[in-house]
């Protein structure tokens, strides 16, 4: 328990307005979760009332209130609660956040290994491996992101592939509490754009690629890269550990921030580059890989299938050897390494029918799946995918494009429709569809599933693209039960 004065002049900030007295024995920003001993954090919110939220915490009797507004400002003092108040211009309040949260929570990263993992795609496939090569290894380990909270006994959902900095500091200190030793955790462009992740100490990040997403919000590429280029440029060098940036020279920005950044910079790529990886070869279960560092070389076999995943087994290693681990340790830890739920995740079945479940929902990441399926000389491809509301509009006729160009035959259908109305989503995808392309448009996911394994023959590889391990579907703001390796399954049975 500490007083709220004495919080704050632990995290080493003045609020605007410091009023009444109170002890704090939690942190909240979820007015559902609140109590007598919670200081409630107010966060600024454009999809709902944040107002409301205040006033639940509230009633329901919170110890103090920390606001980011005038307004906010106005309800505390009228209910009589003690309040702190840092008005949410620019950055104010979300570096007011993190550092109070940081020092709440004692900072938890301080004594562990942490590397983050960032880019378009890859994150959690990259974040997952180094998480199991750490773990075969000997060492405790966790994983933070788009797959949940996972440490040894524990395993969480997530409503965020970054949490907030009130969720997540609570996150990573349970992981210390519980003696975790090294947590690798997926660090998003909103995160680090909106200073969710600043209060992290990282030993080591990873940049994996980047192409178009997420522009709805950033608004143009240059603004999303520089987004990314903050976990290198400014969270890692003052994190106060000997942090090591791992840059795939192989994507054009990774090959400038190498340059731009100059030192602690461990490069990684097919040539080129301080760490070099080549594929002697590729199935739809595993790869046989070559690394290549400073004069050794080994190979090793991975149980991952797809060609795309030699990348993301090389930029695994690369953040292992930011890590200070071994070409050796690296070689016999990836041989141990477990399939990434919803990533080419194949659904076995007596059909002859090879089926893969992927999270792709970018141009780049759709590209980069159906080249590795191609790679294993189906009879056919076809794939099945849509693109989610609310999103990104400019992405989904190149989404159509790379799918088309890859495809024997695509079946357009609803990914996360969230707000948007799915036949206009579907009006948008088709206009990039090359013409003469065998394809059609149903906008029920699961019939278009159940249609596809009905039109699919032994020795076709069907793709069912964009959900990947999620198990539900998003319409309006509900979510409803749905699970595309379920549907496929229960489709095959048929």
């Amino acid at each position: 328990m500490i007083q709220m004065s004495a919080l704050f002049e632990c995290a080493g900030i003045e609020p605007d307005v410091l009023e009444g007295k109170a002890e704090i024995e939690r942190l909240s920003a979820d007015s559902r979760h609140v109590d007598s001993s919670t200081l409630f954090i107010s966060m600024p919110s454009q999809t709902s009332d944040g107002m409301a939220y205040l006033k639940e915490a509230i009633s329901k009797g919170v110890a103090a209130v920390l606001v980011h507004s005038e307004k906010g400002l106005e309800v505390a003092r009228l209910e009589g609660v003690p309040r702190a108040a840092m008005i949410d211009e620019g950055l104010r309040f979300p570096e007011l956040v993190w550092r109070l949260c940081r020092a709440f929570y004692k900072n938890p990263t301080k004594t562990m290994k942490v590397v983050g993992v960032t880019g378009t795609n890859g994150k959690t496939t990259v974040a997952w491996l180094i998480r199991d090569m750490i773990q075969n290894l000997g060492e405790k380990a966790g994983y933070l992101g788009t797959l949940g909270f996972q440490i040894p006994g524990i395993s969480r959902e997530l409503p965020n592939t970054t949490p907030f900095s009130v969720d997540l500091m609570a996150l990573l200190a349970e992981a210390r509490d519980r003696e975790v030793q090294a947590l690798s955790i997926e660090v998003s462009s909103h995160a680090l754009d909106q200073r969710r992740i600043d209060g992290v100490d990282f030993d080591a990040a990873v940049f994996t690629n980047l192409s178009q997403d997420h522009l709805d919000y950033h608004g143009s590429m240059e603004a999303y890269a520089q987004a990314k280029f903050r976990l290198f440029r400014e969270l890692g060098p003052r994190s106060g550990k000997n942090f090591m940036a791992a840059l795939n020279v192989g994507d054009k920005y990774g090959k400038v921030w190498s340059q731009e950044l100059g030192s602690n910079v461990l490069t990684f790529g097919l040539r080129g580059a301080d760490l070099v990886g080549k594929a002697l070869s590729v199935e739809l279960n595993k790869i046989q890989l070559q690394l290549a560092y400073e004069g050794d070389k080994i190979v090793t076999e991975v149980p991952l299938g797809g060609s795309f995943n030699v990348q993301n087994c090389l930029s695994a290693a690369a953040g292992m050897i930011c890590l200070g681990y071994s070409l050796e340790q690296i070689g016999k830890a990836l041989t141990g390494v477990r399939p990434v739920p919803g990533r080419f995740e194949p659904v076995p079945n007596d059909k002859g029918i090879g089926i893969i479940v992927d999270y792709a929902h970018t141009p780049d990441a759709l590209q980069k799946l159906l080249d590795s399926v191609r790679q294993l000389h189906p009879a056919r491809i076809v794939t099945v995918f849509g693109c989610g509301g609310d999103r990104d509009k400019t992405k989904r006729p190149k989404m159509a494009k790379a799918a088309s160009e890859r495809s024997d035959m695509v079946v357009l259908t609803s990914d996360n429709p969230r707000s948007e109305d799915p036949v206009q989503i579907l009006k948008d995808v088709e206009s990039g569809l090359v013409p003469g392309v065998d394809a059609c448009c149903i906008i029920d996911r699961r019939e278009a599933i159940e249609y596809t394994l009905k039109k699919a023959h032994p020795g076709d590889v069907v793709v069912i693209a964009g959900k990947g391990h999620e198990n539900y579907q998003i319409i309006g703001r509900t979510k409803y039960p749905m699970d595309d390796r379920e549907i496929a399954r229960e489709a095959l049975k048929v």
